[in-house]
This record gives C-alpha cells, sequence and structure tokens, in this order.
C-alpha cells in the first residue's frame, strides 16, 4: 500500500464551491495524509523541518492546486522554495526524495481547449507546469502527468460531487497499487486513465 501525501493549497478556499467538495472527498481517506497549507501555515511560517519530515513517510506526494495565475497559490510556491532545500531534496548529498513519486492535481476555471495553442491561454496546461516537473526532477522524484479537473466555472453540482469522487476513487487506486505508475506517463492527464 502506497502512502499518498496530498499538499492542498487554496488561499480563498470559502469561495471555492468546486475545490471545497473536492476537499470534502478526500480530507480523511484512509491511508491518504492530507495537508491544507492555507489552513496549517496562516502566517505563511513554514516548519521546514516537519514538513520534510512528512515528505520522508511518503511514496507519493500530491501538489493539489487551483491554477493561480498559470502556476500555484504563493503558499505553495513558498514550501517549494523552503522545504526543497540543498543537499536534502537535490544537491551532491540530496537524496531524501529520491525515488518518490509527484504530481500536480489542479482545477482551471477554463476548460481544456483554453490550455492549447490555440485556445486563449495560448500553452497547454503541461507546459505551465514544466517548472514543477523540473522540481521533481532535479529533486530525484518521478514527475507522473497532471491530474486536471477543467472547466469548473461551467459546471453544476452534480458535475462536481462526480468529479469529487473520481479524483478520490483515483487516490484510493493509488495507494492500493491498482495503477502502474510507469503505464501513468501513456497520458496527458492522469485523469484519462480508465479505472
Amino acid at each position: 500500500m502506497a502512502r499518498i501525501l496530498v499538499l492542498f493549497a487554496h488561499p480563498a478556499l470559502e469561495k471555492s464551491r468546486v475545490n471545497t467538495r473536492i476537499v470534502r472527498a478526500v480530507r480523511d481517506l484512509n491511508g491518504v495524509t492530507f495537508c491544507d497549507l492555507y489552513e496549517r501555515y496562516p502566517d505563511f511560517f513554514i516548519d521546514v523541518p516537519a514538513e520534510q519530515q512528512l515528505l520522508t513517510e511518503h511514496d507519493i506526494i500530491v501538489w493539489q492546486h487551483p491554477m493561480y495565475w498559470y502556476s500555484c497559490p504563493p503558499l505553495l510556491k513558498q514550501w517549494i522554495d523552503l522545504v526543497l532545500t540543498h543537499n536534502w531534496a537535490y544537491g551532491s548529498r540530496g537524496y531524501a526524495l529520491s525515488g518518490k513519486y509527484v504530481f500536480n492535481a489542479v482545477t482551471t476555471g477554463g476548460g481544456e481547449t483554453a490550455y492549447s495553442e490555440t485556445g486563449l491561454n495560448r500553452f497547454s496546461l503541461q507546459q505551465f507546469l514544466l517548472p514543477f516537473e523540473q522540481t521533481a526532477r532535479l529533486c530525484r522524484m518521478t514527475y507522473l502527468p497532471p491530474y486536471a479537473i477543467q472547466g469548473t466555472h461551467r459546471m453544476n453540482a452534480d458535475d462536481i460531487a462526480a468529479e469529487a469522487g473520481r479524483y478520490a476513487r483515483f487516490l484510493q487506486a493509488l495507494r492500493d497499487g491498482a495503477i502502474a505508475l510507469e503505464q501513468t506517463m501513456q497520458h496527458n492527464l492522469l485523469n484519462q486513465m480508465t479505472l
């Protein structure tokens, strides 16, 4: 059974009907450690040793967040800047995360076509997430394709509930080893996989 750490960052969760529902679906999953970074660090003072300990205790790390100006919310960026230290996460002596898996689980207001060369945002979602992929590679982790729930502005309550349930089932399948991690690389998005 894989140990999963979800690092969730949303600076205005109370205003997000989609992320609120997703969090409710996964927060208490057995075998999944869920950390709401804004709840945990409202003052932005990150306990680096505690966060590094959490990372060492888990096999799969999820950076879960809304796309926020084509990246992540500021607290997750600060978490990356402070927690992934030289000669711990990377560098000549930085092997603490070697062999772990990581991916972004994101929500976007715009639909999939908005994230394309001909779409409103001019680049694919994967292109916007390249800094995360390179961060993972630098830290000797395997970066998996993103899990993306897109077009959230147009979702009704039933759509949101279905997406939240699908994401929860995906995390459970990851936890239980029902997904071959090597096969995920054949997909652009993890939620394109059939469970």
